[in-house]
């Protein structure tokens, strides 16, 4: 896969498949080489574009603390150097976060957007908070206890009994657990510290109103990271939103049957060769 500069770091990407321009924003600490089996179910439909984002995989790790602007910025910044002036974007997680600063600041390079497991951040009306699980309170536990939270927050379906009856959940709360278990050097824990450093400071609430594109966003009924509230408070802010619920968690994509080929045709739609 190549790598490119752009805005003074060297940015490993992937750009494959054939069709529309899809741009793709993965979640926190995902890099290209673990979202393979994800990435995968675009490339029938999509020319797909999606990278390392700074810090993570082979993507430079930068010096200063970047911001969600940062991050949005680096994605745009790819676009234009494959030649992409407008194109679909989904952001999945953190990367929902990116790609909803990404859609305020340049609106009319969006085409269609979906926003997957995510959060505006910021507050609602009455106070409560619409950010995502402060996942950089779980760096400093001991990792078993680490695996607990993280399994919980994941689908709060998830206890040992739920997993014991099924199987496929069992399977996504065992790859969670490799990914969060596997060694890391002193530099990629670094990189993974900057980007929940970045999350933590922003809040784009107040500025969905300039999301012009229609969106499809998504979320998974029994997610503790970004919980389905967070999901509805974007949808009221973006006016042209259209909000669905799916069985499962924060990888319900995985979990409900029904999500990825819903999710594929509403990129896919409004296209007239």
């Amino acid at each position: 896969m190549p790598i490119t500069a752009v805005r003074g770091i060297k940015i490993h990407y992937m750009r494959q498949g054939c069709g529309l321009p899809l741009l793709l924003i993965a979640g926190t600490g995902s890099t290209l080489s673990t979202s393979q089996v994800l990435l995968d179910s675009f490339l029938d439909r999509f020319e797909l574009l999606a990278h390392d984002q700074r810090g993570l995989g082979q993507t430079t790790i930068p010096d200063h603390q970047p911001t969600i602007a940062d991050y949005a910025a680096d994605a745009a910044a790819l676009a234009d150097d494959v030649g992409w002036d407008t194109f679909r974007l989904v952001g999945i997680s953190f990367g929902g976060i990116v790609a909803q600063e990404l859609a305020v600041t340049w609106p009319e390079r969006v085409e269609r957007l979906v926003l997957l497991c995510t959060s505006p951040a910021g507050t609602s009306a009455s106070g409560e908070s619409l950010a995502s699980y402060p996942l950089q309170e779980l760096q400093n536990l001991p990792m078993t206890e680490r695996l607990e939270v993280g399994r919980r927050i994941l689908d709060t379906r998830f206890t040992d009994q739920w997993l014991h009856g099924h199987p496929s959940d069992r399977f996504i709360a065992d790859v969670y657990a490799q990914m969060t278990s596997a060694p890391r050097t002193d530099e990629q824990r670094r990189g993974e510290r900057l980007q929940l450093e970045a999350r933590r400071h922003h809040d784009v609430t107040t500025r969905l109103f300039a999301i012009s594109c229609p969106t499809l966003v998504a979320c998974g009924r029994y997610d503790g990271i970004a919980p389905p509230a967070n999901s509805e408070a974007i949808a009221t802010r973006v006016r042209a939103a259209e909000l669905r619920t799916y069985e499962g968690g924060h990888a319900f994509f995985f979990q409900d049957p029904t999500a990825l080929s819903e999710i594929l045709d509403f990129l896919a739609a409004g296209y007239r060769a």
